[in-house]
């Protein structure tokens, strides 16, 4: 039997380059390589999205949508919404009962995004508690890897924690999950910071050309490169992160922008022009999708009951264990 692999997103807007780059283009080669449980994490999406919940419906197409059109294929893995999976709200508030306070508060990205997100107000159980909920996501199907980046490990080995902590008392029932250590790239967003949703920075699958052109316009570019014979820093530089993405000359680029011979008001249209060649194919196939709701619900209810059969088989175990 092949290892199984469990990964997830939330359904919280269209997806951008960030997603491309860090997560779906490993999803695309591990489908083909092991048995792949993808979810639409909408039950994670209320730990910000709590105040209105209308959009997350829309988003859930979206974003399955921004799956296929990378290549994402439901025939050859499992695409489940969570909120359809009962088991997930049950085996998070299973692990809710045996998971420190203290654990919660040491988790990295907790204090970080109340810092950086301000419009909205994430003082609540549900966003503090989100590796409970995602350890139980990882834990229901038994995933023998979860693909992670390395700034991504204390988040997996806090899923990993609660394993041994449940298995201690119970029984080994779980299956501590081990970090598949991914390649990707650091996508920066137009701003220089984190490429985000929530920072309004981002550039998105199947962006068309006046967008691209836009955003372009407006990444941050090296402060120090007023004019353009003046030697550049192209490691601080936003466009020269996507020209290492989209542009296989980027080495000879670099060295032309360092000795002032290139300026940034061509970087950027060479930019723009390689960005729009990459995504001519991705707009018309994800306008397709889109346009075809009737599709993406048939690939989640199919996805969702096969993801139910496996969650099922966990809950029966875990249930047991703890003489219930």
């Amino acid at each position: 039997m092949k290892n199984r692999v469990l990964s997830a997103m939330r359904p919280t807007g269209r997806l951008h380059l960030g997603h491309y780059f860090g997560a779906l283009k490993n999803w695309v080669q591990m489908q083909e390589e092991y048995d792949c449980y993808y979810l639409s994490a909408d039950w994670h999406a209320l730990t910000s999205d709590y105040a209105d919940t209308s959009k997350i419906k829309d988003n859930t197409f979206e974003m399955v949508a921004d799956w296929l059109t990378a290549g994402i294929d439901p025939d050859k893995c499992v695409i489940a919404r969570q909120s359809g999976i009962s088991a997930h709200s049950e085996l998070f508030l299973i692990l809710s009962m045996i998971t420190p306070l203290g654990w919660l508060y040491r988790v990295p990205t907790y204090k970080e995004q109340l810092e950086q997100i301000t419009n909205k107000d994430l003082n609540n159980y549900g966003f503090l508690g989100y590796p409970v909920l995602m350890a139980a996501d990882i834990l229901l199907y038994k995933a023998n890897f979860v693909p992670v980046g390395e700034d991504q490990l204390a988040h997996l080995e806090f899923s990993r924690e609660i394993t041994r902590r449940f298995n201690n008392f119970y029984g080994e029932v779980l299956v501590e999950p081990q970090a598949k250590l991914t390649k990707s790239a650091k996508v920066p967003g137009i701003d220089s910071r984190k490429m985000s949703k929530s920072y309004g920075n981002s550039v998105f699958l199947g962006e068309e050309d006046d967008s691209i052109k836009e955003k372009v316009k407006n990444m941050y570019t090296d402060p120090l490169k007023i004019k353009k014979n003046d030697p550049g820093h192209p490691d601080g530089c936003v466009v020269f992160a996507f020209h290492k993405l989209f542009n296989a000359a980027c080495g000879q680029r670099e060295i032309e922008c360092k000795a002032g011979s290139v300026g940034c008001v061509l970087c950027k249209k060479e930019l723009v022009e390689m960005l729009s060649v990459f995504m001519k194919p991705l707009v018309q196939k994800r306008k397709d999708l889109l346009g075809d709701k009737a599709y993406l619900e048939k690939v989640l209810k199919e996805g969702t009951q096969k993801a139910c059969a496996a969650a099922d088989e966990t809950m029966a175990q875990v249930r047991k264990a703890l003489k219930f």
